[in-house]
């Protein structure tokens, strides 16, 4: 019965979009957007309305039907459903744009580049060279209004309406019976006598002709324009003209024509188009082949369209690391498409792909991580950092390769914001106690020192109160200079987190002990750190209403942080020390503080910026750290790179100049018995990389625990001895001469955690004493074992012959 019809077009399972219709090529079809009702994805549906007599009309339209659905290939437009019915003819495509209003609308964004048409024309010109070589067929509808382009900026190529068979099995060429169209016809198909003379291509390669003027100069306006070339590029002019020459027979086969313009300095050879190529037969490709193109890959990514890197080079690099074991290489390229995406966009395709890649056991892929985590970090949520990332994140603090262990210390300064309590005030805490005492590399455990710092904000405050004073106390004794430095710098830049008390019994101890640092950089900031806190404790006791004013963030919860405010910080985790620090570490490694044997404090092993000839003079353990050839690098990378007044830590005070006079003797006297040490006029400026932090704010907090005053060197005086107000007798020399050696360096306690135990241990007896008091006993023990047996010997008598020995 009638009443139990169905409607076939409402249980068509797309919908046209409410929008008005794009158009489309002239003819019967109508363009309207339209999308998937079950999944809501966009298409593009090609409508035609039967009417009452055009019949003509309505078999053309049927024969496109069929076929654009049996004909499948990668430049032809995408036949994805259909609905025929009595009334209607529905096409459901790839969701596509008409040329001409696509390079409109490039137009008014600044217009296409050269070789995105090159690569735009190939692809028209494959499909056509498709249909003539391979299907024996003639397009016959070549021009603008039969090619389409995708969201990805490929051109497609459509309007197959008046197509026909080259070998004559379906009759002649259908009329068309549209102005617009038969403007594109060649002029010999008005010559019946030229029939004989021309190649089954013929008409289609001039009206490709036609639609490279087009494409180049706007619309046609008839057919004699085509002997001006206007703005076609020169390195294709000559294969234009070949397309447009009056005798058919000279026109080329669309296969020869895309050899020619692909011949080298051809329009079509460019990097664009081989990176098309590739990505067209990657499935295909051996694996080295694969490797090399993705590593040349991201040097190419920035001249090409956004919407061609969006949406067809980043499903190919999505692919090759799921299913084609690119690794590495894939994450640079990959990071840089990223930046196009929208957020939703990236946590979609982006974010699971680099989870999975942290699980990874390959160190090259693990470094690359690192590296680039500034660019991802800020779409990474909290549980996921903590549950997924982080695990496998601080394996890299066990790394043997120091390059790794340095990576992943920089790269908490973008987790810290992100973890939880547990990760960040314990498990965090332990692998920075070992790495800050343990490890055999300076500039690491320089870096854990300056980490530290920077993360301290977001510790809680049982954890900050047992941990900074203890940890910077210790790095203020590394016979590396620029560690002790950063113990220095940690203090002012946490200067807030710590209690009046502290500040007087604790940190000012170790401070005024840096005062007759052998290096000059040691003594400078702890000079400005010591009149800055001096500063503070003064304020407080002239008005001790301030107290609580200043100590309000002692106690406070940890700051609240986010990873875009990270990464706003921590620049020089990703980029700064990074090279400097690596080259250190791959030339010359830094002898570990050992735990057996401390001696004086041996000589600083250098500084993150070397010049050439302080690096030759300064004694180290293992040797120069540089070759005068590194020592420029390493001097031009720390210009750009080691700037910490970039982070905000800073010139704890602006000092007058005639003190930075004053401060120039103690240089040389501090390192006056250096042997082979000299001065070099690149040296203030190397200092002054690490003179330059500031601190934000006022000091209104902090110090830390008291350690026991060492005894001064024998023969000093003390300070009510001296003469202060009248001249000292020359005889006498200078009353500091002895306190500008550095005394015997405390043992270091063995940190595997920063306990209250491990870390207040640090004025502990001395190991040379220790060494002397058990050699002592062996040489006691051994001299009472000889004398037992002297003893024997004596009691016993010689022993009669055939006796037997009993003991």
């Amino acid at each position: 019965m009638w009443f139990f019809a169905r409607d076939p077009v409402r249980d068509f399972p797309f919908e046209l979009s409410p929008e008005p219709p794009e158009g489309g090529p002239p003819g019967p079809w109508i363009l309207h957007r339209g999308r998937k009702k079950a999944t809501g994805s966009a298409v593009s549906i090609f409508v035609y309305d039967v009417k009452p007599g055009a019949e003509e009309q309505t078999q053309v339209a049927k024969a496109a039907f069929k076929r654009l659905k049996t004909l499948r290939h990668p430049n032809i437009l995408a036949y994805i459903d259909g609905l025929e019915t009595e009334k209607c003819l529905h096409i459901v495509t790839e969701a596509v744009t008409p040329l001409g209003t696509y390079l409109k609308a490039r137009a008014e964004a600044g217009g296409l580049k050269e070789q995105e048409l090159s690569w735009g024309l190939h692809q028209i010109v494959k499909a056509l060279s498709f249909l003539v070589n391979d299907c024996n067929l003639i397009h016959n509808n070549v021009c603008m209004a039969a090619v389409f382009v995708d969201r990805a900026g490929e051109w497609k190529l459509g309007g197959l309406d008046y197509m026909y068979s080259a070998q004559g099995n379906g009759g002649g060429p259908p009329s068309k019976g549209i102005p617009e169209l038969e403007q594109y016809d060649p002029p010999e198909l008005a010559d019946s006598s030229s029939r004989a003379v021309r190649e089954k291509w013929s008409a289609d390669m001039w009206r490709l002709g036609c639609l490279i003027w087009e494409v180049f100069n706007g619309s046609l306006p008839r057919a004699a324009a085509l002997r001006n070339p206007g703005k076609i590029p020169k390195s294709l002019v000559t294969h234009y003209c070949e397309l447009v020459g009056a005798n058919p027979k000279v026109r080329p086969n669309p296969a020869r024509f895309l050899q020619n313009c692909r011949a080298p300095g051809g329009f079509m050879s460019n990097r664009f188009v081989e990176t098309n190529l590739f990505l067209e037969e990657i499935q295909i490709k051996e694996p080295a082949e694969k490797q090399k193109f993705f590593q040349e890959l991201s040097k190419s990514l920035d001249s090409f369209p956004e919407d061609f890197c969006r949406h067809k080079v980043l499903p190919q690099l999505l692919t090759a690391f799921e299913f084609g074991n690119a690794g590495a290489v894939v994450l640079t390229p990959l990071f840089k498409v990223g930046k196009f995406l929208s957020a939703e966009e990236y946590q979609e395709k982006i974010i699971p792909v680099v989870v999975k890649m942290f699980s990874s056991t390959d160190r090259a892929m693990r470094i690359r991580l690192l590296q680039q985590m500034e660019q991802f970090i800020q779409y990474l949520d909290e549980p996921t950092v903590n549950t997924q990332i982080f695990p496998h994140v601080t394996h890299g603090f066990l790394d043997t390769n120091p390059a790794i262990r340095e990576q992943t210390v920089k790269s908490m300064l973008l987790l810290a914001p992100k973890l939880n309590e547990a990760n960040l005030n314990v498990e965090l805490m332990k692998h920075f106690a070992r790495l800050q005492a343990k490890d055999d590399q300076g500039p690491i455990r320089c870096n854990t020192t300056v980490c530290l710092g920077k993360i301290g904000s977001y510790l809680s405050a049982s954890t900050r109160h047992r941990v900074l004073t203890s940890a910077f106390s210790r790095a203020t004794k590394d016979p590396f200079a620029p560690s002790r430095v950063a113990g220095v710098l940690g203090f002012a830049a946490t200067h807030n987190l710590y209690s009046m008390d502290d500040c007087a019994h604790k940190i000012l101890p170790v401070l005024c002990g840096l005062t007759v640092d052998p290096e000059r950089s040691v003594r400078d900031q702890a000079f400005k750190t010591i009149r800055s806190f001096l500063s503070k404790l003064e304020s407080v006791s002239e008005d001790p209403t301030q107290l609580a004013e200043v100590e309000k963030d002692v106690h406070a919860a940890s700051s609240p942080g986010t990873g875009g405010a990270a990464a706003s910080w921590a620049g020089w985790a990703v980029t700064g020390v990074s090279s400097l620090t690596s080259k250190l570490i791959r030339a010359y490694p830094t002898p570990v503080p050992s735990d057996t044997t401390v001696p004086q404090r041996p000589v600083p092993e250098g500084n993150p910026a070397p010049a050439p000839a302080l690096a030759q003079a300064t004694p180290a353990t293992s040797g120069h750290w540089e070759t005068q050839e590194e020592d420029k690098d390493t001097a031009e990378d720390s210009a750009t790179a080691d700037r910490w007044d970039d982070e905000d830590w800073g010139s704890l005070e602006q000092e007058a100049e005639s003190v930075l006079a004053q401060q120039d003797d103690w240089s040389a006297k501090g390192q006056g018995s250096r042997a082979g040490q000299v001065n070099h006029p690149d040296h203030k400026s190397l200092e002054s990389h690490w003179s330059s932090w500031e601190v934000e704010g006022s000091w209104d907090q902090g110090w830390q625990e008291p350690s026991s005053v060492e005894p001064p060197p024998e023969g000093t005086r003390l300070a009510s001895e001296y003469n202060w107000g009248g001249a000292e007798p020359s005889d006498k020399g200078d009353p500091f001469a002895a306190l500008s050696v550095r005394p015997s360096a405390q043992p270091r306690p063995d940190p595997d955690s920063w306990g209250e135990d491990n870390w207040e241990g640090l004025e502990a007896e001395s190991r040379q004493v220790k060494a002397e008091l058990a050699r002592k006993k062996r040489e006691e023990r051994r001299r009472e074992m000889e004398a037992k047996r002297a003893e024997k010997k004596t009691t016993k008598g010689p022993m009669k012959l055939g006796a037997r020995k009993l003991d």
